[in-house]
């Protein structure tokens, strides 16, 4: 997996999986956490649309990523979902997790 940033929206692609993160990725996800609070951004966008494969491990790690962004008062969204994630998310129950009054799961048509 990588993680890309510009602006207020943070790009992953390739694997979120158990073997697709690495620690790399969850010191880019750090920075990039730090960063938004930084500069007293109130909303993150994070754009999935080049995730190719998920696992429960990978959500488990953008579940609590968004979780500690909402805990330093940075909102966040999801983007761009592909099918194959939000199907993921359905069959493993996670979908509720990831669903509230600030987190929203939406899909963004292609500029």
């Amino acid at each position: 997996m990588a993680l890309g940033r510009q602006g207020q929206v943070a790009y992953l692609r390739g694997d979120l999986t158990q073997s697709g993160v690495t620690q790399s990725i969850v010191k880019s996800l750090a920075a990039s956490l730090q960063k938004t609070e930084s500069k007293h951004e109130k909303i993150i966008r994070i754009d999935c649309k080049k995730i190719r494969t998920v696992d429960n491990c990978g959500l488990q790690l953008l579940y609590v990523w968004m979780q500690c962004a909402k805990l330093r008062g940075v909102e966040s969204e999801l983007v761009n979902l592909p099918d194959s994630m939000q199907q993921t998310m359905r069959v493993m129950g996670l979908e509720q997790g990831f669903t509230g009054n600030t987190i929203h799961l939406k899909t963004e048509s292609p500029k």
